[in-house]
């Protein structure tokens, strides 16, 4: 059975964009560059506008959309682990500014980082801290 060849460009499109997708997985904390990552993808004359389109096409989101949300799971991690304050954690994960983290995080997780630090912290209370960062 072949491939049409609407699929066959499908399945090519979802390869670049997952080559743009990687970089923002592995490299969250750093400023996003959609220009830069349209020229990584080597397709010619893609602007960094059309990459946000097509990005948002097949996973939903922008992607400093995306971006965020990496930001906010791996500050979620980070809060549940104690040892940093909110705004230590804010800088961590690449986010310059605390207004605009606390304000995304309270959006994606429903409370704002510090009620959210509370809340793992009063859920590990009698474990032993080596356990507890294991756990969370």
């Amino acid at each position: 059975m072949t491939d049409s060849p609407a699929t066959a460009q499908h399945l090519s499109d979802l390869a670049w964009l997952r080559r743009v997708k990687d970089p923002i997985d592995r490299d969250y904390a750093q400023p996003l560059d959609v220009e830069a990552l349209a020229r990584g993808v080597h397709i010619v004359h893609m602007s960094g506008g059309h990459l946000s389109r097509q990005f948002k096409l097949a996973y939903g989101e922008s992607p400093y959309s995306y971006l965020m949300t990496r930001r906010i799971e791996r500050a979620m991690a980070l809060l549940r682990r104690g040892d940093l304050s909110v705004t230590e954690v804010c800088c961590t994960v690449g986010c310059s500014s605390l207004g605009t983290f606390s304000t995304r995080f309270t959006e994606l997780v429903g409370v704002p980082p510090s009620v959210y630090k509370h809340q793992a912290a009063r859920a590990t209370v009698g474990i032993p801290p080596c356990v507890a960062k294991q756990v969370t």
